[in-house]
């Protein structure tokens, strides 16, 4: 028990560390950009982030997905393990390809296409394109960090990831500010930023602890299908927040214009950091799951589920009180420009938006042990309640009732919705999955 209990630990303490600094690099993109643009850069990032997220969205479920039935089979015994990395950077290579032709010849009509005027679209044009040509980065980046940590290295990936973070942070003020390249500057330095994660994770795979190797030949559609049947919660986890950003801009644009899009852009981007840490603690349990459900220790698998839950509330709670407390200081940061409307905007918002992080800290850890134990159907059921189904009703319903207000309390009501999905999900894993390993 004490060994379990110490590697929950690690891996998870590692990850929420890598995805927080994911969450801060975004937070100085969205700070340094208020300084060079004001609320039309900030509007113009909000548009363009759902592209991003589907992106990462694709990435993650691949990487994720792969690295999943990678532990599983690996656990087993299985040959067919050693198949699923190369197989995952060749198709997110495929993937990749589609964005960067899209990026690199329509970036105005694709922002045009999200609700952009033409002052928003001048200002986004260069962002979206140099964005969009680094796609496959992105994307190989997802794979590279999730085979890395199930490999049994959780600190080199966390290095990847806290090194790409900062590279990008500093790169932003360089290239924005001292280089003067604006918007541009920003997209580079998001661009190249997964370059830095992929080749630290290299150092993992050219060590002698590496087990993992790319194997070149045609890849395989049935090898992907496995895998995003598994990496399905990781898809909905980045694509929602795109779909939630698309349908909350419409909303928004309707009562508040560009201001309240602007507030939503703060709102937004700040909960990227909640939604990273209980990112991390999923991440950090998946390898744990996969490898015990593998080995069918299915005591184990519930000691590690209990001690997520648990970690997720607990720290739900601890940023539910620091949005109350520090709402003003914390739109002020993003408020360069002094802009009153916009402040009331974002401080009732992130006051009444986190609230739900009681109930999506819960539902990020149980999709993703759903998916991790191999309970596609559920993990997929549940991610696409919180990601698309409840936040769209909620967001259309509450909207009309209560306004603005009501746009910002969907994020809640369709989470505590979703929390109930995603129990009756783990208790059907438990009467089933889990007891066909015992």
């Amino acid at each position: 028990m004490k060994s379990i209990n110490k590697l929950f630990v690690k891996y998870v303490s590692q990850n929420v560390f890598g995805m927080v600094g994911i969450s801060f690099y975004i937070l100085a993109d969205t700070f340094f950009i208020s300084l060079a643009e004001g609320a039309n850069g900030i509007t113009a990032l909000n548009l363009v982030l759902p592209i991003y997220s589907v992106i990462l969205a694709i990435g993650a479920m691949i990487g994720v997905g792969s690295a999943i039935r990678f532990k599983i089979l690996r656990a087993q015994g299985e040959r067919e393990a050693e198949r699923y990395f190369s197989n995952a950077i060749e198709f997110t290579l495929l993937f990749g390809v589609v964005f960067m032709v899209l990026g690199g010849m329509f970036p105005d009509r694709i922002l045009r296409l999200l609700g952009a005027d033409a002052v928003i679209v001048q200002t986004g044009t260069a962002y979206t394109r140099i964005f969009m040509l680094f796609a496959p980065c992105f994307m190989w980046n997802h794979v590279c960090n999730a085979f890395v940590r199930n490999d049994g290295a959780p600190t080199m990936a966390m290095i990847a990831t806290v090194c790409s973070s900062l590279f990008n942070i500093v790169m932003d003020y360089v290239l924005m500010f001292p280089l003067g390249m604006g918007m541009a500057g920003a997209a580079l330095a998001t661009a190249v930023s997964p370059i830095i994660g992929i080749l630290i994770c290299c150092i993992h795979f050219a060590s002698k602890k590496n087990t993992i190797r790319f194997q070149f030949g045609l890849p395989s559609v049935k090898r992907l299908l496995q895998a995003c049947e598994l990496g399905v919660s990781a898809f909905i986890g980045e694509f929602a927040s795109g779909v939630t950003t698309v349908v909350f801009n419409v909303l928004i644009l309707g009562l508040a214009g560009n201001v309240g899009v602007a507030a939503y852009g703060v709102i937004a981007n700040t909960s990227l950091v909640a939604i990273s840490v209980f990112n991390g603690v999923s991440q950090g349990s998946q390898p744990l799951f996969s490898d015990l459900y593998g080995r069918g220790d299915t005591a184990s698998v519930r000691r590690v589920l209990h001690l997520s839950i648990a970690t997720g509330v607990v720290l739900a709670l601890i940023m539910i009180t620091l949005s109350h407390v520090l709402a003003e200081p914390i739109v002020a940061v993003f408020n360069s420009a002094g802009d009153r409307q916009m402040e009331a905007y974002a401080v009732q918002g992130i006051k009444l938006y986190f609230t739900g992080f009681l109930f999506a800290g819960f539902n990020i850890i149980g999709a993703g042990y759903l998916s991790a134990v191999a309970a596609a159907g559920w993990a997929f059921v549940a991610s696409v309640s919180r990601g698309i189904v409840a936040i769209v009703l909620c967001a259309l319903t509450l909207s009309v009732l209560l306004g603005l207000n009501g746009v910002w309390l969907a994020f809640p009501a369709a989470e505590m919705i979703t929390g109930v999905v995603t129990v009756v999900g783990i208790h059907r894993s438990h009467k089933t999955g889990l007891a066909k390993k015992r």
